[in-house]
């Protein structure tokens, strides 16, 4: 069987452009972060930050919920209807906080922002329109915008609060969603067939394996904890750097912007030595250690203007190492048949987590000070840290994926057979129901000649 070694223009333009819709998602919801709880403190009912970390985090509650259900609809009734509808509701859920005059309707806007829970929609379109052996390519693109987004984000809040406002922000992010509609209909083109793909989607009967995975869980805690903890800070750190450098909010990205710089320049080359060492279990051990350091030394910090960017920098080396590590962990651990459901419950963890820190970032905040919403993140750290030294080492593989011709069960059965036979393959699933192969291949040395030959 002949791969191609390119992606089709076809390819290219659906990669593409849905990476830019989920970019476009993901501004409009992290835009806010860096000043939104100084905005929402002058609001009616903003002086509990309780309430402000609520409306933070309200929005990842109903992710949660939603996102798996989301992707099974796109399923029955079409990827792009779907694609649609969640975006519909973001728009409704960004003007509904744009007009909002107390906290408690941002709080509804928040969730309704939320509920429009399409990443499982537009991960399975992606792999309606992406041969299988690029779609981990694709997925790469997807990731890296949500990356370039965020980072963006941190910059461009501040400056855009001093232009128009977070009402303002709410409206723009409203904008960008329809913006993203347009995008669906006019740039990403229509699948010829939807069907499941194990590599990109939940499938409910694989979820209890998954849940079961004692590596895998130890993962999803972390995302959680990860998330809990950067929802919490943003609940103080305005705050922080204001009162401590008398530094306006909107003067805030001369402090994110060099800080997210030198973040992802430490980062790269780390999870490039990680990945092409075989040292990725070093490397995201060492991350979890200067997550929990950050918070710890944050507690003690919160009063000094110079120790909080210090500070900052070390949480965002550690988390945009984690970031980045993390979906590779998820995909070198869980079974080949069951990606997309170790995905799915990890995206799910990841969501919860930024609802719980919220909260919790609010309540420590309000009842018991700055330093609190830093030692929860200590805590939770510290759990990670744990279970991040004692995970086994992932085995140093790689995930490849090939379509194969309509067979019978057992002809699958014999070629999964003979496939888990040839050099460097560590695992073999054959789902003729998909006409998909996904294998685990050794990361150098494995037999790609005696693969391929058995596909032909």
């Amino acid at each position: 069987m002949h791969v191609s070694e390119k992606m089709t223009p076809v390819e290219v333009r659906a990669s593409a452009g849905l990476a830019g819709i989920f970019g476009l998602r993901m501004l409009g919801m992290f835009l806010i972060l860096p000043v939104f709880a100084i905005y929402a403190h002058g609001l009616p009912g903003g002086d509990n930050h309780t309430l402000i970390g609520l409306a933070l985090g309200a929005y990842g509650l109903t992710q949660a919920m939603l996102q798996l259900p989301f992707g099974m609809a796109s399923d029955r009734w079409g990827r792009k209807r779907v694609i649609y509808f969640g975006l519909l509701l973001f728009v409704i859920g960004s003007f509904v906080a744009a007009s909002a005059s107390d906290i408690y309707m941002v709080i509804v806007g928040r969730s309704i922002q939320g509920a429009g829970a399409i990443s499982a929609a537009v991960t399975a379109l992606l792999a309606d329109l992406t041969r299988e052996e690029h779609r981990t390519k694709a997925m790469a693109m997807i990731g890296s915008t949500i990356g370039l987004a965020f980072a963006a984000s941190m910059a461009l809040g501040p400056l855009l609060y001093q232009m128009i406002g977070v009402p303002g922000m709410f409206a723009l992010t409203g904008v960008l969603a329809l913006a993203a509609m347009g995008v669906v209909y006019a740039v990403i083109p229509d699948p010829k067939a939807s069907h499941f793909h194990s590599d990109a989607e939940v499938a409910p009967a694989r979820l209890q394996d998954v849940l079961r995975n004692g590596q895998l869980l130890r993962l999803n805690f972390g995302i959680f904890a990860l998330h809990a903890a950067q929802m919490a800070m943003f609940v103080v750190i305005p705050f922080a750097l204001r009162e401590t450098g008398g530094l306006p909010e909107a003067q805030h990205w001369k402090i994110y912007l060099p800080v997210m710089l030198g973040a992802f320049a430490v980062m790269v080359p780390a999870i490039i030595y990680g990945e092409k060492k075989a040292k990725l279990k070093p490397v995201f051990v060492s991350a979890v250690a200067m997550l929990l350091l950050s918070q710890l030394l944050m507690t003690v910090l919160v009063r000094d203007f110079w120790g909080i960017v210090a500070m900052l920098l070390l949480f965002f080396v550690a988390f945009n190492i984690l970031e980045a590590s993390l979906p590779s962990l998820i995909s070198k651990i869980a079974p080949a048949h069951a990606k997309g459901t170790a995905m799915g419950v990890y995206n799910t963890s990841q969501a919860l987590g930024l609802f719980a820190g919220g909260v919790a970032g609010g309540f420590l905040s309000h009842y018991a000070g700055q330093w609190a919403v830093f030692a929860f993140g200590g805590a939770m750290s510290s759990l990670w840290l744990i279970m991040a030294a004692s995970m086994k080492t992932p085995p140093p593989v790689r995930t490849k994926m090939y379509h194969i011709e309509p067979m019978s069960a057992d002809a699958a059965r014999e070629l999964s057979r003979r496939l888990t036979g040839l050099s460097g393959v560590m695992e073999a699933a054959v789902d003729p129901e998909e006409g998909a192969a996904y294998l685990k291949v050794e990361m150098a040395g494995w037999d790609e000649k005696g693969v391929e030959s058995l596909f032909q």
